[in-house]
């Protein structure tokens, strides 16, 4: 805290036991963890909780505080991850409050976990999905946008609001061509399929997913086996959606059916098109900008989650080599 800076003093109360236990963790590590982000120290006395260090800090590390007890109220079990992802938020100055983003909830299997967004951006992301035919996540790796699209998909299939799911991606990635690899056709794509298999493992047991794939309730398949095709009752994904070619993404957008949804993901920064060739994803923001059904929500590094130094990587990455261009644009 440096000599300009206001210094606060504010004291929060709170119930010996599980609120203090919640929010401070074990060893104390939560309440490290809010004191190194916001640069405050906790003081905990006869059931109170004082917290000091500049103005603006104090302030940000109360309305924390409140949010944590919050939860842990009403039942949360409150650790490391949610108090990481709390001092994100609060970071961000999200019009949202943590617990509002935190309530949103995906049930994907009775014998999984409920998936929950990790920042205001990933509830935003949720929200448009549930609101809208058509949705298009745009933005860096790790912002969980296909995660959350499959969690969704998962969910629409288990409360029975479609009747299968389609998930597919673009086969052909920085200029190979699927001839010249070795293998049938199967071995050959697998390995282009193989994160959204990944994420489909995640949300449900493996032979409950097996048996679907197997029926044919859920098809995982390449981009070129949608053409000529109309999906109906379906949640389809397309992955990837940046290699995708003006046509290809064409395409893919009038193979939906009756009572379908689709959600569209990539990253425009990092297109493996030919040179020459645009983009199918870059070209639609323009194309569909002002089509009523379809919602576009753009991510940023700063809705990185899959690790702190993922982030740190975008950052270092951008830092370096300057604002990342649009190929195709």
């Amino acid at each position: 805290m440096t000599e300009t800076d206001q210094s606060d003093v504010k004291q929060v109360s709170l119930v010996a036991g599980p609120e203090m236990q919640g929010l401070f963790g074990r060893g104390d590590e939560h309440a490290r963890l809010v004191e190194d982000g916001l640069r405050v120290r906790f003081v905990v006395r006869d059931g109170k909780l004082t917290i000091s260090g500049s103005e603006a800090s104090v302030a940000l590390a109360e309305q924390l505080v409140g949010e944590l007890v919050s939860l842990v109220r009403q039942g949360r079990e409150v650790g490391g991850q949610e108090v990481r992802l709390a001092l994100r938020h609060f970071s961000q100055k999200t019009e949202d409050t943590f617990r509002e983003v935190q309530a949103e909830l995906i049930d994907v299997s009775p014998k999984k976990r409920s998936v929950r967004p990790k920042g205001a951006r990933q509830a935003q992301y949720i929200q448009a999905v549930r609101e809208n035919d058509i949705v298009i996540g745009i933005g860096p790796a790790g912002t969980g946008k296909t995660y959350l699209a499959m969690a969704m998909a998962v969910s629409a299939l288990l409360h029975k609001q479609v009747s299968r799911i389609i998930l597919t991606r673009p086969a052909v990635e920085a200029g190979e061509k699927l001839g010249y690899l070795p293998g049938t056709l199967t071995e050959k794509i697998n390995p282009y399929l193989r994160p959204l298999y990944d994420a489909l493992y995640d949300m449900m047991e493996a032979e409950r997913a097996a048996r679907l794939i197997e029926q044919g309730t859920i098809e995982i398949a390449p981009l070129a086996f949608m053409r000529g095709r109309t999906l109906n009752e379906s949640f389809i994904i397309l992955d990837e959606a940046q290699n995708t070619t003006s046509e290809q993404m064409k395409m893919f957008l009038t193979r939906l059916g009756f009572g379908s949804r689709a959600v569209i993901t990539g990253d425009i920064t990092q297109v493996d098109l030919p040179t020459g060739r645009v983009s199918g994803l870059i070209e639609v923001r323009g194309v569909l900008k002002n089509v009523p059904g379809i919602r576009f929500i753009h991510f940023s590094e700063e809705d990185v989650v899959r690790h702190e130094l993922v982030q740190r990587i975008v950052r270092a990455y951008e830092a370096y080599q300057g604002p990342p261009a649009e190929p195709g644009v």
